[in-house]
Protein backbone atom coordinates (compact mmCIF):
# COMPACT_ATOMS: atom_id res chain seq x y z
CA UNK A 1 0.00 0.00 0.00
CA UNK A 2 2.56 2.38 0.91
CA UNK A 3 4.79 1.55 -2.65
CA UNK A 4 1.13 2.60 -4.21
CA UNK A 5 0.93 5.70 -2.47
CA UNK A 6 4.43 6.76 -3.41
CA UNK A 7 4.22 5.74 -6.86
CA UNK A 8 1.16 7.55 -6.95
CA UNK A 9 2.61 11.02 -5.88
CA UNK A 10 5.50 10.50 -7.65
CA UNK A 11 3.30 10.67 -11.27
CA UNK A 12 1.53 13.53 -9.61
CA UNK A 13 4.67 15.27 -8.93
CA UNK A 14 6.16 14.72 -12.66
CA UNK A 15 2.58 15.15 -14.51
CA UNK A 16 2.87 18.64 -12.62
CA UNK A 17 6.09 19.53 -13.20
CA UNK A 18 5.42 18.53 -16.75
CA UNK A 19 2.55 20.81 -17.37
CA UNK A 20 4.47 23.91 -15.85
CA UNK A 21 7.55 23.55 -17.83
CA UNK A 22 5.41 23.36 -20.81
CA UNK A 23 3.35 26.55 -19.83
CA UNK A 24 6.95 28.44 -19.34
CA UNK A 25 8.61 27.51 -22.74
CA UNK A 26 5.25 28.55 -24.59
CA UNK A 27 5.53 32.09 -22.85
CA UNK A 28 8.88 32.16 -24.12
CA UNK A 29 8.19 30.46 -27.99
CA UNK A 30 5.37 33.47 -28.67
CA UNK A 31 7.44 35.84 -26.98
CA UNK A 32 9.97 34.93 -29.84
CA UNK A 33 7.43 34.14 -32.41
CA UNK A 34 8.02 34.89 -35.85
CA UNK A 35 5.88 37.22 -37.25
CA UNK A 36 4.31 36.82 -40.89
CA UNK A 37 6.40 39.67 -43.09
CA UNK A 38 6.13 37.64 -46.76
CA UNK A 39 3.92 40.84 -47.89
CA UNK A 40 4.44 44.30 -47.41
CA UNK A 41 1.00 44.85 -46.12
CA UNK A 42 1.13 42.67 -43.65
CA UNK A 43 4.68 44.23 -42.46
CA UNK A 44 3.09 47.56 -42.85
CA UNK A 45 0.11 46.16 -40.31
CA UNK A 46 3.02 44.98 -38.04
CA UNK A 47 4.81 48.41 -38.13
CA UNK A 48 1.22 50.13 -37.15
CA UNK A 49 0.99 47.68 -34.21
CA UNK A 50 4.32 48.11 -32.86
CA UNK A 51 4.29 51.45 -32.95
CA UNK A 52 0.67 52.65 -31.85
CA UNK A 53 -0.30 49.12 -29.08
CA UNK A 54 2.77 48.14 -27.74
CA UNK A 55 3.10 44.92 -30.36
CA UNK A 56 7.02 43.80 -29.00
CA UNK A 57 6.43 40.04 -30.58
CA UNK A 58 8.69 40.00 -33.71
CA UNK A 59 10.05 43.74 -33.05
CA UNK A 60 13.81 42.21 -33.92
CA UNK A 61 12.72 40.91 -37.32
CA UNK A 62 10.96 44.32 -38.45
CA UNK A 63 13.75 46.75 -39.38
CA UNK A 64 16.52 46.14 -41.60
CA UNK A 65 20.22 46.10 -40.42
CA UNK A 66 20.85 50.02 -41.76
CA UNK A 67 17.18 51.27 -40.46
CA UNK A 68 17.47 54.98 -39.20
CA UNK A 69 14.61 57.36 -38.11
CA UNK A 70 14.28 60.80 -38.25
CA UNK A 71 12.05 63.49 -36.12
CA UNK A 72 11.63 66.24 -37.55
CA UNK A 73 10.59 69.04 -35.06
CA UNK A 74 12.09 72.63 -33.24
CA UNK A 75 15.67 70.36 -33.69
CA UNK A 76 15.92 67.22 -36.11
CA UNK A 77 16.86 64.15 -34.53
CA UNK A 78 18.01 60.39 -35.60
CA UNK A 79 18.21 57.29 -34.29
CA UNK A 80 19.50 53.86 -35.35
CA UNK A 81 17.59 50.46 -35.20
CA UNK A 82 18.92 49.12 -32.13
CA UNK A 83 17.66 52.31 -30.43
CA UNK A 84 14.80 52.27 -32.07
CA UNK A 85 14.25 48.50 -30.97
CA UNK A 86 15.05 48.77 -27.26
CA UNK A 87 12.33 51.80 -27.00
CA UNK A 88 9.46 49.90 -28.42
CA UNK A 89 10.63 46.68 -26.55
CA UNK A 90 10.37 49.10 -23.28
CA UNK A 91 6.83 50.16 -24.52
CA UNK A 92 5.50 46.78 -24.45
CA UNK A 93 1.92 46.62 -23.95
CA UNK A 94 1.32 50.45 -23.92
CA UNK A 95 -1.31 51.72 -26.30
CA UNK A 96 -1.27 54.93 -27.82
CA UNK A 97 -4.28 56.84 -27.74
CA UNK A 98 -4.64 58.28 -31.14
CA UNK A 99 -6.80 57.38 -34.38
CA UNK A 100 -4.70 55.76 -37.31
CA UNK A 101 -5.01 56.37 -40.77
CA UNK A 102 -2.64 54.17 -43.21
CA UNK A 103 -2.19 55.66 -46.65
CA UNK A 104 -0.23 53.67 -49.15
CA UNK A 105 1.79 56.04 -51.45
CA UNK A 106 3.58 54.50 -53.73
CA UNK A 107 4.33 50.99 -54.14
CA UNK A 108 6.35 48.23 -56.62
CA UNK A 109 7.92 44.54 -56.64
CA UNK A 110 10.46 45.60 -54.23
CA UNK A 111 9.44 48.59 -52.12
CA UNK A 112 6.61 50.39 -50.59
CA UNK A 113 6.21 54.08 -49.38
CA UNK A 114 3.44 54.60 -46.81
CA UNK A 115 2.11 57.17 -44.64
CA UNK A 116 1.00 56.31 -41.21
CA UNK A 117 -1.25 59.41 -39.48
CA UNK A 118 -1.80 59.15 -35.75
CA UNK A 119 -3.88 61.81 -34.50
CA UNK A 120 -3.91 62.73 -30.93
CA UNK A 121 -5.76 64.97 -28.89
CA UNK A 122 -3.58 68.28 -29.38
CA UNK A 123 -1.24 67.39 -32.36
CA UNK A 124 -0.87 65.17 -35.02
CA UNK A 125 2.20 62.63 -35.84
CA UNK A 126 2.67 61.37 -39.51
CA UNK A 127 5.38 59.21 -39.77
CA UNK A 128 6.73 58.44 -43.49
CA UNK A 129 8.32 55.28 -43.84
CA UNK A 130 9.91 53.37 -46.69
CA UNK A 131 9.69 49.36 -46.46
CA UNK A 132 11.54 47.02 -48.92
CA UNK A 133 11.71 43.40 -49.47
CA UNK A 134 15.22 41.90 -48.36
CA UNK A 135 14.78 37.93 -50.25
CA UNK A 136 11.51 36.68 -48.96
CA UNK A 137 10.74 39.03 -46.52
CA UNK A 138 10.06 42.61 -46.01
CA UNK A 139 11.55 45.28 -44.17
CA UNK A 140 11.08 48.69 -42.66
CA UNK A 141 14.45 50.56 -43.94
CA UNK A 142 13.33 53.90 -42.81
CA UNK A 143 11.19 55.96 -40.87
CA UNK A 144 10.76 60.32 -41.36
CA UNK A 145 8.79 61.55 -38.39
CA UNK A 146 6.72 64.92 -38.34
CA UNK A 147 4.54 66.78 -35.95
CA UNK A 148 2.20 69.36 -35.83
Amino acid sequence: MKTLVKTVAAVALIAVSTFVMAADKTASISEKAIVNHFTADLTLEHYVAVITEGESRGVNQLFTGDFNQKTQSTEAKAIGRDQLVEFLKSQKGEKLNCRVNTQIIDESADYMIAKVTMKFEHFTKTDLITLVREGSCWKVSTSINSYK
